[in-house]
């Protein structure tokens, strides 16, 4: 059955148009419009009925979160599957969010004070003064060679839109209107489609039948290119047979600046190469099958607490604040690197920068993003992130998603009507609106979308389109959920894209695999015998091996929870819109059990994370072996579990984690036998409490490994596969190890909290390095099954020192040109007897009498003329910045047993006493960065050559004072090459 099975004609425009919202009430229309700012943000200051309507609604959910005990989920109806309810399933909703004691308590007396006196003042209050510098017009798309065919067929179908049809192509459908999580109404008239969106980074959200592959930071764990872009092709022929036109994904922010981070766990590792070859890879693999990759959350988003709006009680989010040289040298390297990789979209993030929301940042978009990274596909907004009209589209937003305004489902959209009124009365500029419509077509020609043998047409004209829903398991169900509208058709139709005999489901096994890090392997206790060990206690019978700890086993199954929000069973995910539906989840203790040899092994499983029943104690005294599970989990803001608020509390395992290694270490075989400690988590854990213990001889990161957990773990500790991942963090001795800039902000401090990246480059191995800390496990380490030397270091010039690039080129090619005659409104009115669904986005007017024209007080700097920037060009920049300079080559040896893999990690220090002309500043720089790695698999004996190439922007830092890549021509760099931050046997100098 089609979606046009029962629809009636009163509906008709729904399907052609998908189109306008219910008017809002303003003082002043022109002056509703003409007030978005992204360097003053007073445009937040809504009108009266707005503000109290907002105060309300966000009050009444605030309030409801403590209005009983949460549902136990073993109430829940369907444990095993744990799909989420419409309203638990809004990204970012505030139901059963907590939030800390104390700020609960001053907000709350905030606004009985306040509320006392009629002001509301507190949530009428914005950002005074932004401190993020204008930047307009937005920059045209169009402009390099290899967009000019797509943008070419964009233009011609573009010139043939109706003013409704643009706006339908750049406006979402409002959330749960349709069956993606976010949606785009279709411009019929022309043949463009409605398009799908969907999370996420790690597989597909409110799916059946797909992939939960690893976490990103499992990914990044891998070092592994190859895996990188096989993860990533998959990724997006999986999407690509959903009907999904745009993934949500690959993240590359958070960075990891605050290893507690909640979404660290989203991205490849702390470090901008490490994030920007990963990423790259993924864009490759998802694009080249066909399928939009977004790279995400544009930039600086690096917490969860206050993270957006009314979510943590207060009126605004966080403002991210950072300086230039910091911004490109850390957030925004892995961006550029996926510009220059040809990602079709980016999606800005919810907090401010410096002062001004990310996705109304005019500098951001605009300047950074469009101008110097040469960006030509679109921008889409982060769910509710947009918090303004007008100014966001002029500083750079092309889509909002998914469609509402600034409450969840409100069907008062910032887009939709108000940008066909802003178009109409001449406050956006024609031309703008164009380059958004533009830049979605042209993105959905360039990965050929329009090709309806692969991609069909969705009904009525044809099959194609999303065959699945995000909101219900049932093979029919609402075509328009969200809304009044009770048609149903066949909405799921378990269609299976986990590939030919589970092709997907090994490859997750493999990147599982070489994402686990062997830390420790005293006696070499690793690989493990199926049959036992000559190492038996004096007893008679088998060798007896006890599994320990609630994260070796099912718990109640994989999909308890909501979004995975809660840390049951074993962990293969964090929690929120980056984790899917697992069709399965191998638990660890289940594929050991199934390895060893119960011939000659016994194995006995204690699946809790408490060892203290009557049986235990005996058990644990007559192991030979013990293995122990524990773990830490966190996720996004708009979840929590336990007492973890999203951001982790502490860097310790969970569920009383520490202390159950510590008993079974000393308790087992009466402390005479061996134990071998599995952590799984979300990014680094302090492993003190127990990592010296004698007992312990074996530790494992095992990060978070997806649906074939514990078949890859398998591989890893009986040798199948050699031990092969690197640590894409470093794990440090406490929290206050990673520096103030490493601590999460808990606590507001400010009705617009404010967060100063004052460590400026100084983040994770960078820190420790300057510091002169000593972490338990360094950036970039993991031991191996075999032993390599790297040696024989040689480097070539490929091209001699100069101290800037070359200038800036002119552009490949022009953009599109159109007309600048403005629609007559009468073409966008509401057609007769259209019937307007409950909350959903249209793009029509109600009269030609709402035009209002006035004087448009654009955004302060809006008519300052700015010179493109030197750095850019070309997508990800000024071309030259990827010259080769230096090429670098090594030998590497496996001088051990067996076959395994080294990853060679080259690492750039820059000179001393670097002066910058342009300010006259010293320039410091930390004591090395990871500039490239290669991973490369030896058989015993073997030796190959390794050679890695250095660019121009590998060898250059920013200058504020020039807005340009610097490279330092006096003094020495210094060149080390090795297996980690901190073994680097050989060095150069150049």
């Amino acid at each position: 059955m089609t979606r046009s099975s029962g629809i009636s004609p009163s509906r008709e425009g729904l399907l052609n148009d998908r189109g306008g919202s219910p008017q809002r009430q303003f003082r002043d229309e022109a002056q509703r419009l003409s007030s978005d700012s992204d360097t003053n943000l007073d445009e937040l200051e809504l009108q009266d009925d707005r503000s109290k309507q907002t105060i309300f609604a966000s009050w009444a959910r605030w309030f409801s979160r403590y209005r009983g005990p949460r549902q136990s989920y073993n109430d829940r109806k369907d444990p095993g599957r744990g799909r989420l309810s419409e309203k638990e399933r809004k990204r970012g909703c505030c139901s059963r969010h907590k939030i800390c004691f104390i700020t609960t308590g001053v907000v709350l007396a905030l606004f009985l004070i306040l509320s006392g006196s009629g002001l509301f003042w507190v949530y009428r209050s914005s950002p005074k003064d932004g401190q993020s510098p204008p930047w307009y017009p937005s920059p045209l798309g169009g402009t390099v060679n290899s967009w000019e065919e797509s943008y070419k067929k964009a233009a011609a179908m573009v010139k043939q839109m109706t003013l409704v049809e643009k706006v339908n192509v750049t406006t979402g459908t409002g959330w749960a209107q349709d069956l993606c999580v976010g949606n785009t109404a279709p411009a019929n008239g022309v043949g463009f489609p409605a398009l799908c969106l969907q999370d996420g980074p790690l597989g597909l959200r409110f799916n059946d039948h797909s992939t939960a592959f690893p976490a990103g930071v499992t990914v990044g764990a891998t070092w592994n290119k190859d895996l990188m872009y096989q993860k990533g092709r998959a990724h997006g022929l999986e999407a690509k047979l959903k009907g999904i036109n745009i993934l949500l994904g690959p993240a590359m922010g958070p960075l990891g600046r605050m290893p507690a981070g909640g979404r660290n766990w989203e991205g490849f590792g702390a470090d901008p190469v490490l994030q920007a070859v990963a990423a790259s890879e993924e864009i490759k693999g998802i694009q080249d099958a066909g399928v939009i990759a977004t790279a995400k959350h544009f930039v600086a988003n690096e917490q969860e607490h206050f993270r957006q709006p009314y979510e943590w009680g207060l009126p605004n989010a966080l403002s991210s604040n950072l300086d230039d040289r910091t911004l490109h040298e850390l957030y925004l390297w892995p961006f550029a690197e996926s510009v220059k990789a040809g990602v079709a979209s980016v999606m800005c993030s919810y907090q401010l920068v410096n002062n001004s929301y990310a996705c109304g940042n005019s500098k951001l978009m605009n300047g950074l993003l469009k101008d110097e990274l040469g960006f030509q596909g679109f921008v889409q907004s982060d769910w509710l992130a947009q918090r303004s009209g007008v100014s966001s589209a002029l500083a750079g937003l092309d889509m909002t998603m998914p469609g509402d305004g600034l409450l969840w489902q409100d069907g008062m959209s910032l887009f939709g009507t108000r940008l066909t009124e802003a178009t109409l009365n001449g406050s956006l500029p024609l031309e703008r609106l164009n380059d958004m419509v533009t830049r979605v077509v042209a993105a959905w020609y360039q990965l050929k979308q329009d090709n309806q043998t692969q991609w069909p047409a969705p009904p009525p004209e044809g099959d194609g389109g999303p065959n699945f829903s995000s909101f219900t398991d049932d093979r029919f169900g609402l075509i328009h959920p969200g809304s009044d509208d009770k048609t149903e058709a066949e909405v799921n139709k378990f269609v299976n894209v986990q590939g030919k005999d589970n092709s997907h489901g090994l490859l997750a096994r493999q990147i599982a695999a070489e994402g686990t890090i062997l830390v420790k392997n005293d006696d070499g206790i690793l690989p493990l015998s199926k049959h036992g060990s000559t190492k038996k206690r004096d007893t008679p019978g088998k060798y007896k091996i006890g599994i320990f700890g609630e994260d070796a086993g099912p718990g109640q199954g994989p999909n308890a929870c909501p979004d995975r929000s809660c840390n049951q069973g074993t962990l293969g995910s964090g929690w929120g819109s980056g984790a899917v539906e697992f069709p399965y989840l191998i638990p660890p203790a289940e594929a050991l059990e199934s390895v060893f040899d119960p011939e000659s092994v016994d194995v006995s499983s204690i699946l809790s994370n408490s060892v203290l029943t009557k049986a235990s104690p005996l058990l644990l005294s007559d192991q030979d072996l013990c293995i122990v599970f524990i773990n830490s989990d966190s996720g996004e803001g708009f979840e929590t579990w336990d007492s973890v608020h999203a951001d982790r509390n502490d860097l310790f395992a969970q569920k009383g984690g520490d202390k159950l290694v510590q008993r079974v270490a000393r308790g087992c075989g009466k402390g005479k036998s061996d134990t071998i400690v599995v952590v799984h988590a979300v990014g680094p854990v302090v492993l003190e409490r127990w990592v010296d213990l004698p007992g312990v001889k074996a530790v494992l990161l095992a990060n978070l490994p997806g649906e074939e957990s514990g078949h890859a773990l398998a591989d890893v500790l009986f040798g199948d596969v050699d031990a092969s991942g690197r640590l894409p963090y470093t794990v440090g001795k406490s929290l206050s190890d990673y520096g103030p800039g490493g601590q999460i902000l808990y606590y507001p401090n400010g009705v617009v909290p404010q967060q100063n990246f004052d460590e400026r480059l100084y983040i994770d191995y960078r820190h420790f390095d300057k510091e002169g800390t000593t972490p338990r496990y360094e950036f970039g380490f993991g031991l191996s099954y075999t032993t390599f030397t790297i040696s024989n270091l040689t480097m070539t010039e490929k091209k001699a020192k100069s101290a800037l690039p070359a200038p800036r080129p002119e552009a490949e090619t022009g953009p599109p040109s159109y007309s600048a005659d403005i629609p007559d409104p009468a073409t966008a009115v509401f057609p007769p007897g259209f019937r307007k669904l409950k909350n959903r986005i249209y793009p029509y007017i109600e009269s030609v009498s709402d035009i209002q024209h006035g004087k448009y007080p654009y955004p302060k700097g809006y008519d300052e003329v700015h010179s493109p920037s030197p750095a850019g060009g070309a997508q990800g920049g000024n071309p030259d910045l990827y010259t080769h300079h230096l090429s670098v080559s090594v030998q590497l040896t496996n001088t051990g047993t067996r076959t395994g893999k080294q990853v060679v990690q080259v690492y750039v220090s820059f000179p001393d006493g670097v002066v910058d002309a342009s300010t006259g500043e010293t320039i410091d720089f930390p004591v090395r960065q990871l500039r490239g790695f290669e991973k490369v698999e030896l058989e015993a004996g073997a030796s190959k050559k390794i050679e890695m190439k250095l660019t121009r922007k590998d060898l250059s830092y920013w200058s504020r004072g020039l807005g340009n890549w610097v490279m330092p021509v006096g003094g020495k760099f210094t060149i080390s090459v090795g297996a980690s931050s901190r073994d680097l046997p050989v060095s150069t100098q150049w």
